[in-house]
C-alpha cells in the first residue's frame, strides 16, 4: 500500500474549504427534502443545484421522516442505529446465557440434594427457594419445574386401605 503524503499547501486548502463549507439551517433542509419529494426535478438536478451530494440528500430525507424538524435542526438523537441495536441484542443474548448457566449450576445442586423424591415434603425455606427460583427463570413454569425434578402439581396422598 502505497502513502501519499500532503504538501502543507495542500493542507492548508482543505483546512480552508472544511472551514468555509455551507451548513444548512434546519428550514433550508426541509425545503430541499420538500422539492425532492414532490419530484419535480430529479434528485441527481435538484442535488446539483443546491450543491449537496445526493447522500445528503438521502440522509435528510431518512431523518425527516423519522423525526421531522427536530431530528433536521440535530436536537433530537436517534434512539440506536444498527450497530447498537446488534450490540445491545449481542449483550442480551450472552446475558442470558450467563443466566441460564447460573440456574442450570443451582439445578444441579438443588438435583443433587435430593429435591423432587417421589411424596416428599418440602419445608418452607425450601418452597420458598423454588418459587424463587420458578419467577426467575426465563423458561416457563413447567419447564423449570421439570429441571428441578419437581412435579408441576402436587401428587395426590396414596392411601393404602
Amino acid at each position: 500500500m502505497r502513502k501519499t503524503t500532503k504538501s502543507p499547501g495542500e493542507k492548508i486548502v482543505k483546512d480552508i474549504k472544511r472551514a468555509t463549507r455551507k451548513h444548512y439551517s434546519s428550514e433550508e433542509k426541509i425545503r430541499i427534502v420538500l422539492d425532492g419529494l414532490r419530484g419535480e426535478d430529479s434528485i441527481a438536478g435538484l442535488c446539483r443545484r443546491e450543491g449537496i451530494s445526493q447522500g445528503i440528500y438521502y440522509k435528510w430525507s431518512k431523518d425527516f421522516m423519522e423525526a421531522g424538524k427536530k431530528r433536521l435542526a440535530g436536537d433530537t438523537a436517534r434512539a440506536a442505529n444498527t450497530d447498537e441495536v446488534k450490540a445491545l441484542r449481542r449483550e442480551a443474548k450472552d446475558l442470558k446465557e450467563v443466566g441460564n448457566r447460573r440456574l442450570s449450576c443451582v439445578f444441579s445442586k438443588k438435583h443433587t440434594r435430593g429435591w423432587g423424591r417421589p411424596r416428599m415434603r418440602y419445608a418452607a425455606s425450601e418452597k420458598l427457594e423454588i418459587i424463587r427460583l420458578v419467577e426467575e427463570s426465563h423458561l416457563s413454569a413447567r419447564r423449570t419445574l421439570a429441571k428441578l425434578g419437581i412435579p408441576r402439581t402436587p401428587e395426590p396422598p396414596q392411601l393404602n386401605w
